[in-house]
């Protein structure tokens, strides 16, 4: 058989760092208050001649050197993104170019916060099938432009950032297991619910969100979906190394974590200093322990996106 394995990782953060005091300054906030509620101290936002494509440039490229491969030896690209530099070209064939890859398919996939996990495990499949035999799959966010900055309910929440990945074929397994799933019943629970026409926007074009409902719904799925995961392989809880859940809110992140038994010592956290990138999140959290010693050779993790459709998912990776 033909598995993939994770050989390669990277992220990019923009430099703009805007703290919780920043955002006291021009809305009825507090660094404790949004400290106490979600977890989150400061984010990084891109300057407005940043797009999506721009993020994951750096990122893919610091991940292809992790790979220690040439750009050329890319033969699929799959970018997650809800925030796409333009309604076409796809921000996976913008990126295809600044990287000078040619040929190779190249397309974006929106599962918002869900992103990222499922393009790996489309990536894992196409590399399963014989097809392709090195995927870079990326996670890419400038969630700022969709935010109304005067709503403290979801200012203080996002923040902008890309990681990646490169996939390469191998004979061992990599990608253990994965499990996708969607219920658009609950789509108006966190939308932006607007389009684009006649030159004209229609509906809202900002984020909307049940804070409320999506924590209750985000904490059950991402339990479900854990433990789904990790049967497949014959596995329980118990058997991760690591936990990287969708980085949304700290109170959701460690009611994960004790839901499915594991300490605090088992679990991930960059929400505290990235707020939510939504499908960026799991990716640059991944970059952020692999390079900082944490996550090593062998290790078991397990990856969670939960976001809006709604949509939610796990992988099982031994690095």
């Amino acid at each position: 058989m033909i598995y993939s394995r994770i050989v390669g990782t990277g992220s990019y953060l923009p430099e703009k760092i805007v703290t919780n005091a920043d955002l006291a300054q021009r809305l009825d906030t507090s660094d404790e208050w949004i400290r106490s509620r979600t977890g989150i101290r400061q984010r990084h936002i891109a300057e407005s001649t940043q797009s999506s494509s721009d993020l994951a440039l750096p990122a893919s490229i610091q991940a292809i050197a992790a790979a220690g491969i040439d750009a050329s030896d890319i033969d699929l690209i799959i970018l997650a993104t809800s925030t796409p530099d333009y309604v076409f070209p796809s921000t996976a064939c913008l990126l295809q170019a600044k990287l000078g890859i040619h040929g190779c398919p190249a397309f974006d996939l929106q599962a918002v916060c869900s992103g990222f996990v499922y393009a790996l495990s489309v990536a894992d499949k196409f590399i399963g099938s014989g097809q392709h035999k090195c995927a870079l799959v990326v996670g890419t966010e400038v969630f700022s432009r969709i935010l109304d900055w005067s709503d403290r309910g979801t200012a203080v929440l996002f923040g902008d950032g890309a990681g990646a990945v490169v996939l390469r074929a191998d004979k061992r397994p990599g990608i253990l297991a994965s499990a996708l799933h969607a219920d658009g019943s609950y789509a108006d629970i966190l939308s932006v619910p607007g389009n684009v026409c006649g030159g004209r926007i229609t509906g809202s074009a900002f984020l909307q969100m049940n804070g409320q409902a999506v924590f209750k719904f985000a904490v059950k799925v991402l339990d479900e979906v854990a433990r789904e995961t990790a049967a497949q392989c014959g596995m329980t809880p118990e058997d991760i190394d690591w936990l990287i859940p969708h980085q949304a809110n700290l109170r959701i992140l460690e009611s994960t974590a004790k839901k499915l038994g594991l300490g605090p010592e088992k679990l991930i956290v960059t929400v505290d200093r990235h707020g939510n990138t939504s499908a960026a999140s799991v990716p640059l959290a991944l970059d952020l322990a692999v390079r900082d010693g944490r996550i090593r050779p062998g290790h078991k993790v397990m990856l969670q996106g939960v976001g809006g459709g709604f949509t939610w998912g796990a992988a099982l990776v031994e690095m």
